[in-house]
């Protein structure tokens, strides 16, 4: 009984800390838009499309940015105040726009 009372709060725990698109896409219009545009499609030469990337990949890379091990002056600005809770919301929210590419 007792473990699985334990199960069911660890669930509860990993529930409570799903990330959210709605809050990703929020955060977005505030923190990333300028440069990456509103539907995660850059806005300024030089600047990565963040529409479409896989979710893991953008995880890891605002961490990078935060922690200082990766370094752009710009993005170490906007990704030292980011919780994890606002990094997993960020990522689900661009991973899971689409992105269609075509030939030209």
């Amino acid at each position: 009984m007792k473990k699985m009372i334990a199960g069911l709060l660890a669930l509860g725990m990993g529930l409570a800390n799903a990330a959210d698109p709605v809050a990703g896409k929020t955060k977005a219009a505030t923190a990333c838009a300028v440069c990456h545009g509103p539907m995660g499609m850059a806005m300024q030469p030089g600047v990565p499309n963040l529409a479409g990337q896989q979710e893991m990949y953008l995880i890891e890379q605002l961490k990078l940015y935060r922690n200082g091990k990766r370094h752009n002056e710009v993005m170490g600005v906007i990704a030292k105040p980011l919780t994890d809770q606002e990094i997993d919301n960020l990522a689900l929210w661009y991973s899971s726009l689409n992105v269609t590419v075509s030939e030209k």
